[in-house]
């Protein structure tokens, strides 16, 4: 049970200036919580294998192939900046 002086010592360690009327709330909210808590508690999940989510997630992205693209020049326009055949970036990596 969580009383109300450890809601102010850790809306202080949090550095949080709660009103009397947050501290009661946040007290009754997480009193709240630790019942619900303690009701999951009871329940009997020795045959439920662990799991991260509730239900399965697959990928859906195709996969990548590599291909030529046969215009060039096409792909280029669109660039702010090049050099010859190539896109032009600003230098991220230095000798320093």
């Amino acid at each position: 049970m969580i009383d109300r002086e450890q809601v102010q010592k850790v809306a202080h360690l949090a550095r949080l200036q709660l009103t009397s009327e947050e501290e009661e709330q946040f007290t009754t909210q997480l009193n709240d919580i630790l019942d619900y808590f303690e009701q999951l508690s009871e329940l009997d999940v020795a045959d439920v294998a662990p799991t991260t989510r509730a239900i399965d997630v697959s990928n859906v992205v195709r996969p990548d192939h590599h291909q030529t693209y046969a215009e060039r020049e096409a792909l280029l326009e669109n660039a702010p900046d090049r050099d010859g055949e190539f896109f032009k970036v600003p230098r991220i990596v230095t000798g320093e």
